[in-house]
């Protein structure tokens, strides 16, 4: 073997070494600054705070959670195994103390044990996502109360742990509870509207609505782009697409079909169910987008530009083009109907709920639609895209 060959070889094998070696040190250094953590008794002002408080504060924690038990083996088993896994952990033995906390500090998750004196989980669950909605609670329940801690999530808690649990267990259980939490928190819509005025605002763009400026709207969320020969390019508009969510599959039009405002022009598919929408103006349809059939995640990014779904050659629409909104005429249809489904998603919502699963009524998510059952799905595609 030459030479060069061996000493890139070695030069290899030593810098795996090298990492291996530095990552170990480094976890090393990391655990023993976390048990340090747990000894250390910081001075806290309890008159303020809880008399009962205990913090065990993490660099760049995971999350920040604060634990709420009335038996202080459990909160230690909390502060032992979350700490040294890198989360930040206030723990106190009373619900009321708890509640004083969420309003002075920021947590990721409240863990309430449910039996409590005084005040127990499911007050203590209720009370915290009045305060504070933003926070997720885990209930700590035993064996025989699995039956309550469901019933929670009716008040919005977003799961429960039973004890006794092992330190595996109550890791997976966490850590699994943080992701959902990060992907509730990227899915999560502001009712916000605003006009891009290049493509690549779509990217940063995710968590509100997007209209293109120059771009006409229909009260039936289709967008039309108009070119100075009167064709026409279609698509679906970004209020449909994310509360839509997923498409799975498209169905466009035939070329040279003729189709005339407010008749079907092309139809998106998620699993069983669809919405048909219909056309916002009338004339000949010239060109269709195979290239977005078989791409369909760019609609993901954004449904306007290049994933349009067909070209109309337009025969009315001096006339159809005042029933389409553009600019702030736009914005004000999106304000009009996000406010809309809101109030329509409260009704379902309060039909809907089954315990398994909590969603504040207030808030808009991605892919809201995708949970529906088919009448309440067909519901909403009535009221907002078949009008």
């Amino acid at each position: 073997m030459p030479l060069f060959i061996l000493a890139i070889i070695i030069f290899i094998i030593a810098d795996v070494l090298i990492r291996m070696i530095s990552k170990r040190l480094h976890d090393k250094k990391l655990k023993q600054e976390r048990e340090l953590v747990l000894k250390e008794s910081l001075k806290l002002d309890y008159s303020r705070e809880a008399k009962t408080l205990k913090r065990a504060e993490v660099e760049n924690p995971k999350a920040k959670i604060l634990c709420v038990d009335d038996e202080e083996v459990i909160l230690s088993s909390f502060r032992k195994i979350l700490v040294l896994d890198g989360y930040t952990v206030d723990t106190v033995e009373t619900g009321q103390e708890a509640l004083g906390l969420i309003q002075t500090h920021h947590y990721d998750f409240v863990f309430t044990d449910l039996k409590m004196p005084e005040m127990d989980g499911v007050e203590v669950t209720k009370s915290v996502k009045h305060l504070r909605p933003d926070i997720d609670v885990i209930i700590i329940t035993g064996y025989a109360s699995v039956e309550t801690a469901v019933e929670t999530m009716k008040y919005g808690a977003m799961d429960y742990v039973q004890k006794p649990f092992t330190e595996d267990e109550l890791l997976a259980f966490t850590n699994k509870a943080v992701i959902k939490r990060q992907d509730k928190i990227q899915k999560q819509l502001q009712p916000k509207v605003h006009i891009t005025h290049s493509p690549a605002e779509e990217d940063s763009s995710r968590s509100e609505f997007s209209i293109p400026g120059g771009v006409f709207i229909s009260n039936s969320h289709t967008w039309v782009n108009m070119n100075q020969e009167g064709m026409a390019k279609v698509g679906m508009d970004d209020f449909a697409k994310k509360l839509i969510g997923i498409v799975e599959a498209v169905e466009l039009p035939n070329l040279g079909m003729n189709v005339k405002a407010g008749q079907p022009l092309f139809t998106i598919r998620q699993g069983n169910k669809k919405v048909s929408f219909n056309s916002p103006v009338s004339g000949v349809v010239k060109s269709i987008n195979t290239i977005l059939k078989e791409n369909l995640e760019a609609l993901d990014v954004t449904p306007y530009e290049r994933n349009w779904f067909c070209a109309i050659d337009t025969d009315n629409i001096d006339n159809e083009i005042k029933e389409l909104h553009i600019g702030k005429s736009a914005v004000s249809l999106y304000q009009k109907d996000i406010e809309h489904f809101k109030s329509v998603m409260k009704e379902i919502l309060k039909a809907e709920k089954k315990g398994d699963e909590y969603v504040n009524e207030n808030e808009l998510y991605i892919g809201q639609l995708e949970k529906l059952s088919d009448m309440n799905w067909e519901k909403i595609v009535s009221e907002f895209f078949r009008r």
